[in-house]
């Protein structure tokens, strides 16, 4: 039973760090589609998910730069999430589990999934408003389609967090009585 389930911690850490690795990639690809549309906005169709905002940056650059906010910074935050998450299973013991640093990084990555959750329901709410002053942004649903999910998600893992907060004291104390 142990070798099983340590082979499938190992096999989710691999499974983590090539989620990580796709996610840079996003927010890398989005980011140079950010310059480009900028500087030069006629190879914007050739690049990472031909994200073609010209005709918003046009007519309000407020608009533009609100919404390619929203982008980069989920798909960071998504990311740093991916980053967090691999450097927990890198350093957590599965022999002894309930530790300060667990709970702590279990902590940050409720908080981060809760933020991206509500920053993405928040752009999904701004796009819906763009859309009724005459914006036509057909593709952006893609970055925020999930913030219900990353809202619950949170909520899910702080409930746990706090869990393992208080399995780190209960542990503490039995520590210190034997």
């Amino acid at each position: 039973m142990k070798k099983t389930n340590n082979f499938v911690f190992w096999a989710i850490y691999i499974v983590a760090w090539l989620i990580f690795v796709g996610l840079c990639i996003e927010a890398g690809g989005l980011l140079v589609n950010f310059f480009f549309s900028l500087y030069k906005p006629e190879f914007v169709q050739n690049l990472y998910q031909k994200l073609d905002l010209t005709v918003m940056y046009k007519e309000s650059k407020a608009a533009f730069f609100g919404i390619y906010s929203f982008i980069l910074i989920i798909s960071i935050l998504k990311a740093f999430l991916f980053y967090i998450v691999i450097r927990l299973m890198h350093k957590m013991d599965l022999s002894k589990p309930f530790n300060t640093y667990v709970a702590n990084q279990i902590s940050q990555i409720s908080y981060f999934t809760l933020s991206i959750g509500l920053l993405s329901f928040i752009a999904r709410q701004l796009t819906k408003n763009i859309m009724h002053h005459g914006f036509v942004p057909d593709n952006l649903n893609q970055f925020w389609a999930d913030s219900q999910a990353f809202i619950l998600m949170g909520a899910v893992i702080y409930i746990i967090a706090t869990i393992f907060k208080k399995g780190v004291e209960i542990q503490n104390e039995n520590d210190l009585t034997v």
